[in-house]
């Protein structure tokens, strides 16, 4: 099967993503960090990439996925960028009110067209490659003679250009504005054809479609609308966007439409039946991520208040469960893999079948207060912790939901619960710089370790139940003696904050996220890192956790996205 390459502008981050068929995921080939990304394109050929961060412009191999060039020369941000129809000619539109462009073999100048008087939004080159037409904040339109680097002709809205694009024989230009309308070109005359009227608010992207005969429109309204390009009839509103459309693109064959919203969210468009085919990934941070016990399955928590459910093997999504109503911090699995519970900033933990995908059981007001930041099932499935922003820890029956305890002794946020392997005591890590050992039976604090100088993020303990990892601000890694509470030895980060903290499952290796976006491997005996994993550029990394034979390490983070690591080869490469 042939697949499409398609790349991402998101912040901090970069993404090459591979595209199957409708049935299949979307996995990212590539990350690349570079800051904030607005805008990216293709060469022609596929084999160049151009992404716009800040002033700069980098050009990236596709296949090696490496920076091959950097372009410097704008004075402000560069909102736009376009290869010529030969791939050896790339433009930049600038908040500078400039466009230059650039040889793509040498990185060079060639020229720097000046003419508006305002931010330069779009640019897009005729299908001859002879004429940039470029659309600006100043409300005008214009068309540049490339050979010469002079305005050929300037077209207007009553309000900012955001988009404009040629049809596919180049006679045609049709351009998107805050004005909330599209207007039609002719290219030759310069004449105003029509005006597309039926957004309530500002276009901020313009397609046509392959055979030029559809228009495809993306809003500030949230909507997409597709025209026909002979009559200016509107030939189908796409609803599904919770924000903006910043972005809309045909796939080759005219089949499928591409939209990109604010919402975080790509979604793929069966342009015939107007549905959405597939949303891909996270729309924004991923806060938590958790193997099911048989490891076939990975549950992943985010900030677009959404679960996924992964297959492992495959890497597939198999669902996305829906329900809660702000971030989501936390997710866990039950021992028997059949419960998945998850804690939110809506202030409820939620309890989901996971063959269903159903809610089983809502836990909440009374009892929380404010945000759910770590779930936890006992070893015997039977109880659930949750530790929360109101300072205090929550024992909960799985089978009723009934509320059992409420453990309260911290004076600031609770950021992790864990059990111990015999269930007997459970273990919280606060902002306020201390760890408690809870008897679960009465609810009694057995000990507090307070050696840390600031809050701790993460603790696990190792699968004997004789000592406990804390990952703290203060970029250290603490392991514990649990029965004496004295700390057994410090490991230095030697980086940012410790974020989350995990035992391989022969308690041998401990893995950390952190908040300069690696994942580090540690010798559990010796103290000593033994690899940085780096996956997550310019991220945190919020949550690690070993699949239950320990060869997969995953890893979550605030890129929006999860990463799976192989352990063995990575220890024992080689072998």
């Amino acid at each position: 099967m042939r697949r499409n390459v398609i790349a991402l502008a998101v912040l901090a981050t970069l993404s090459l993503l591979v595209l199957g068929s409708a049935e299949e995921s979307a996995l990212p080939v590539r990350t690349l960090g570079f800051g904030i990304v607005e805008q990216v394109a293709f060469s022609p050929d596929g084999r160049h990439l151009a992404g716009a961060a800040g002033s700069t412009v980098h050009l990236i191999d596709v296949l090696e996925g490496r920076v091959i060039r950097t372009l410097e020369g704008h004075g402000s941000a560069v909102s736009s960028v376009a290869f010529s129809p030969e791939g050896d000619v790339l433009a930049s539109g600038s908040w500078d009110d400039t466009i230059k462009l650039w040889d793509v073999a040498s990185g060079e100048i060639i020229q720097t067209l000046e003419g508006h008087r305002d931010w330069v939004m779009s640019v897009v080159f005729s299908p001859d490659g002879e004429t940039l037409a470029s659309g600006s904040a100043d409300d005008s339109i214009k068309l540049w003679d490339i050979a010469s680097g002079e305005v050929v002709r300037t077209l207007g809205h009553s309000y900012d250009v955001n988009s404009v694009a040629f049809s596919p024989d180049g006679e045609t230009l049709a351009s998107g504005s805050s004005d909330d309308t599209v207007r039609m070109w002719d290219v030759a005359s310069g004449e105003f054809l029509r005006a597309l009227e039926g957004h309530t608010l500002d276009v901020n992207s313009v397609a046509f479609s392959p055979d030029g005969g559809t228009l495809a429109s993306g809003s500030r309204d949230k909507t997409i609308k597709l025209w026909d390009t002979a009559s200016g009839a509107t030939l189908r509103t796409l609803e599904g966007h919770t924000l903006d459309v910043n972005s809309v693109a045909y796939s080759p064959d005219g089949e499928t439409l591409a939209s990109g919203s604010r919402d975080g969210t790509l979604k793929l468009w069966d342009v015939d039946g107007g549905e959405v085919l597939e949303i891909l990934g996270h729309s924004s941070d991923v806060n938590s991520v958790a193997f099911s016990p048989d490891g076939e399955t990975l549950a992943s928590g985010s900030r677009d208040k959404t679960i996924r459910l992964w297959d492992v093997p495959s890497g597939d999504g198999v669902r996305t469960l829906g329900g809660h109503t702000s971030y989501i911090y936390s997710v866990a699995f039950s021992p028997d893999g059949e419960t998945l519970a998850s804690g939110s900033f809506d202030e409820t933990v939620k309890l989901w079948d996971v063959c269903r995908g159903e809610v089983v059981r809502t836990l909440g007001t009374p009892g929380i207060e404010d945000w759910i930041i770590s779930v936890a099932f006992s070893p015997d499935g039977e109880t659930l912790a949750s530790g929360s922003r109101d300072k205090t820890i929550m024992l909960w029956d799985v089978a009723s939901g009934a509320a059992l305890r409420t453990l309260e002794g911290h004076t600031l946020d609770v950021n992790s619960v864990a059990f111990s392997p015999d269930g007997d005591t459970l273990a919280s890590g606060s902002s306020d710089d201390t760890i408690r050992l809870w008897a679960v039976g009465s609810g009694e604090v057995i000990q507090t370790l307070d050696a840390n100088s600031d809050s701790v993020f993460s603790i696990a303990f190792s699968p004997d139940g004789e000592t406990l990892a804390s990952g703290s601000s203060d970029d250290t890694i603490r392991l514990w003696d649990v029965a004496s509470g004295e700390v057994i030895q410090t490991l230095d980060a030697d980086s940012d904050s410790v974020f989350s903290v995990v035992f391989s499952p022969d308690g041998e290796i401990l893995a950390s996220g952190a908040g300069d976006g690696t994942v580090k491997l540690w010798g559990v005996t010796s103290g000593e890192a033994l690899r940085t994993l780096e996956g997550h550029p310019l991220s945190r990394v919020i949550s690690v956790a070993f699949s239950s034979d320990g060869t997969i390490l995953a890893s979550g983070a605030l890129d929006a996205t999860i990463r799976l690591w192989d352990v063995e080869a990575i220890l024992y490469p080689g072998t």
